[in-house]
């Protein structure tokens, strides 16, 4: 395969970069692009974002790290805590409960419209510092983009490159995390990641070393990094030991420690020591541009005669300095810098630099993936260099450089200080390395050695090339899917039929066939054909007009099926939802079918006119992009779809908003739609009629029966309906509660064994009822109790006092009734209320 025009140059001559970029371009695998320090990993990183065609953005795991990818961290941009994030595999039940202080991968965070379609419409994730992401974290952005992309897919079917050197700083894993996370990775690495191991990936091996040309030195270091340090390695090493070696300032020799508070003691006595005017460089900080990703002291000290590195490479066409260029302060005053390194024959003449914090956008204009700049930090780009902490020294050279690794704590620490220098000339061991020193994990040498045995070749290259085309093709005119979410669809309508309104479970109903018959039949014999021409054509797709043909005329049949089986229906839908969660539910899942409906119908169109991979991924991803008002949601004015009175149904669900927002409730908490349904369409005149309609209960009759039954009567009469004779004198009893009814009953003339029948009531509690108004003052006992029962009941309660009914009833015998007994105490209270 020739270089395709748009191969930056830079990578033309070097063919592992040009192998990694290849695999980055034309296919969908995993790519961990690794190699010894100064291989040029960065430099493969700067042509990438310039040349890639795919929609990418990069990310890091810590901010200086992003500053220096152009990215953004990978906690701010996946919303990621920096707790343990504990995997959830969809195929497998958790085996270990979840400790209080362990987060799902991912958590519930909520995401931007805008982020949320960046992630739908990406192609590439690049990630930084591949060594320095804890397995679980890269799981936590598994999770997060199967979330908004494709489910069943590890990273939701997003392509990863992983830049790192595992030799090179690990991740950092505290103990009590570490505690929690070994029940579910073998390791704190990314490999380790359980996402990871359910994809495909590769892995290319950098060779090339630019930073180092000494071949003594490159034998040496690789001894290091690959753990074959023998007594041999070591007595060479140790040969640049120089015991209390203090160099002159002038020398530019910078001192790597592994400890920060080390390299900040040494950068203070030396700056404290120096008898010049101090000059404080405040940075001027706008919008976000939080602490932990300053390039440098926002108050950064300087004097005259002070050892510094610059931190950032020169942007100007001189290129006079790069980031760890190390140099000696010669002037300096209120307004800049004059620095003058080691064999230059001009200072530098140093003016503060802007660093620029970004987050991704989508162009309003092209929906191409932006980079919009939400802070700065302007500093002069300095910090002190008599010293620097192994781990800050992570991609910087130095020409002259003094280690001390006797402290050396963690995997690669040695390996990475010793690698910073460009000749073993230029390098001073302050303290001998010592075996112990030199730090390995041997799960990291496993994977190491696994990848360099199995890199992979032009052939490879080629396999996974034409696997990638054909898998797009066999996914665009795949049509199971939609399927699966009609029966989904038909599944919830099922769940959720009373709180359920309209047309939807039919019109996902009629779906059902011919969905099955002119899509996924017919697309199952053309993706068979496909799968033949595949075999016939092992080139590629591009290259096979056979392919192309076919690819063509297919294309242009399943968009027009597309449109008229599933687009257009989609369209006439209306249904409607009173219950929150349920209305949530439903627009949710419509508002993915419709999407997905349109994605394809994009990608369809696209290859109407034959398939070329770039164009096509473009369209995808455009397509992907969710613009406001394009999903299909719910038809909220539509009642002719759902109701034989559709006037009556729009009044009465006006009411119930009115009554809701008065009361301060929600909708469904006055009348759920169904019943409101019901209403409409029987149109009930009577209060024996609205009782007949579900939910209709006592409570609901009581607080809603009148109003209902009047907005009924008034549409029957506005409509030339009949109208019972006394039907608003029923409706004005409807909303009165049950003791007030059987009261009413009662002052019409009523006897309580009438009012009991009349209200299918028992005896009992009729009287239950009137003995309430009794006891109130409100009614008297004419009619209730006789005149000689009641003279009895006084004078008995009189002289005995208050004494449960049972006992009276006992003591005066058939003389009195139960009730009489009932109502004589209640009009006794009611007496004795009044004079208190």
């Amino acid at each position: 395969m020739t270089n395709p025009p748009n191969t930056p140059t830079v990578l033309k001559s070097n063919p592992e970069l040009q192998l990694a970029f290849d695999y980055v371009q034309y296919t969908d695998q995993h790519v961990f692009l690794t190699g010894k320090a100064g291989t040029g990993k960065t430099t493969f990183l700067h042509q990438l974002r310039k040349h890639s065609p795919k929609r990418m953005i990069v990310v890091a795991p810590t901010g200086v790290a992003a500053i220096n990818a152009g990215g953004v961290t990978i906690h701010s941009f996946f919303q990621i805590s920096f707790g343990p994030q504990i995997p959830q595999d969809p195929d497998q039940p958790r085996t270990v409960a979840i400790p209080d202080d362990g987060m799902p991968a991912a958590g519930i965070k909520r995401f931007s419209r805008e982020k949320i379609n960046i992630m739908r419409s990406l192609d590439l994730l690049v990630i930084d510092e591949i060594s320095m992401v804890r397995a679980d974290v890269l799981d936590g952005i598994d999770e997060v983009l199967r979330r908004f992309r494709k489910r069943n897919k590890p990273f939701g079917g997003v392509q990863l490159l992983m830049i790192g050197d595992l030799q090179q700083l690990a991740p950092i894993v505290r103990d009590e995390d570490w505690d929690i996370l070994k029940n579910y990775y073998d390791s704190c690495f990314f490999f380790s990641s359980h996402a990871l191991r359910r994809s495909q990936w590769v892995g290319i091996e950098l060779k090339q070393i630019f930073r180092q040309s000494d071949l003594h030195f490159i034998e040496l270091l690789n001894k290091v990094r690959e753990n074959k340090v023998d007594e041999e390695t070591l007595a060479a090493l140790n040969q640049r030991y120089r015991l209390n070696f203090k160099p002159d300032d002038s020398e530019g020799y910078i001192t790597l420690t592994t400890h920060n508070r080390q390299a900040q003691d040494i950068n203070e006595t030396k700056l404290n020591a120096l008898t010049t005017k101090a000059y404080t460089f405040n940075a001027e900080i706008k919008g976000e541009f939080p602490d932990f990703m300053y390039p440098t002291d926002d108050q950064l000290k300087l004097k005259k005669g002070a050892q510094v590195m610059f931190v950032k490479n020169d942007p100007s066409v001189d290129k006079r300095y790069y980031n760890g260029k190390i140099g000696t302060i010669t002037a300096i005053t209120d307004l800049g810098v004059e620095v003058t390194c080691p064999g230059d024959t001009f200072p530098v003449d140093v003016e503060a630099e802007e660093w620029q914090n970004v987050r991704y956008v989508l162009n309003e204009e092209t929906q191409e993936i932006d980079e919009e700049i939400i802070g700065t930090f302007k500093q002069i780009p300095l910090k002190l260099a008599w010293a620097i902490t192994i781990h800050k020294s992570q991609g910087l050279t130095f020409e002259k450089a003094i280690i001390n690794a006797r402290l050396s704590f963690a995997h690669g620490q040695v390996y990475v200080a010793l690698s910073r220098c460009r000749s073993l000339d230029g390098l001073v061991l302050s303290s001998r390395i010592m075996p112990e020193s030199v730090k390995h994990d041997s799960t990291v040498l496993r994977f190491t050695s696994q990848v360099e045995k199995q890199q992979p070749g032009a052939q490879q290259l080629m396999q996974a090339r034409t696997k990638f085309q054909q898998q797009l093709l066999n996914d665009l005119f795949d049509f199971q899917p939609f399927l699966r979410q009609i029966y989904y669809l038909l599944k919830l309508c099922e769940e959720h039929n009373n709180q359920l309104i309209g047309n939807l479970p039919l019109k996902m109903k009629e779906l059902v066939v011919p969905v099955k018959q002119e899509l996924i039949e017919v697309s199952d014999k053309f993706v068979a054909q496909l799968s033949r021409l595949f075999a016939e054509n092992p080139d590629g797709v591009e290259e096979s007009e056979a392919l192309q043909e076919r690819i063509r005329k297919a294309a242009v049949y399943f968009n027009e099926k597309l449109n008229g089986i599933l687009i257009e229906p989609l369209g006439t839908m209306a249904w409607e939802s009173d219950n929150r969660e349920t209305r949530k539910l439903f627009t949710s899942v419509i508002a993915n079918l419709n999407r997905d409906c349109q994605i394809k119908k994009a990608c369809l169109a696209s290859c109407t006119e034959g398939f070329v991979l770039k164009d096509y991924l473009t369209v995808k991803a455009m397509a992907a992009i969710e613009t406001e008002g394009q999903t299909v949601m719910r038809k909220k004015e539509n009642p002719m779809a759902w109701s034989p009175n559709p006037e009556l149904f729009v009044r009465l669900k006006e009411w119930r908003e009115k009554k809701a927002r008065s009361l301060e409730v929600e909708l469904a908490r006055i009348l759920p739609q169904k019943t409101l349904l019901e209403i409409a369409e029987k149109i009930p005149a009577s209060t024996e009629a609205l009782k007949l309609i579900k939910g209709m209960g006592g409570k609901k009759m009581q607080q809603f029966g009148r109003e209902l039954l009047e907005l009924c009567i008034v549409y029957r009469r506005s409509k030339g309906m009949e109208v019972p004779f006394g039907a608003e004198k029923n409706a004005a009893k409807a909303s009165l509660h049950t003791r007030e009814i059987s009261l009413d009953e009662f002052k019409q003339g009523k006897t309580v064994a009438e009012i009991a029948a009349i209200r299918d009531l028992t005896v009992a509690t009729i009287e239950n009822h009137l003995s309430y108004f009794v006891r109130l003052g409100q009614l008297s006992l004419d009619g209730l109790v006789g005149e000689k029962q009641e003279q009895l009941l006084r004078d008995f309660f009189r002289k005995n006092g208050v004494l449960p009914i049972s006992q009276a009833k006992a003591m005066l015998g058939d003389a009195v009734s139960f009730s009489d007994i009932r109502f004589v105490q209640s009009c006794m209270e009611a007496e004795r209320n009044s004079k208190e």
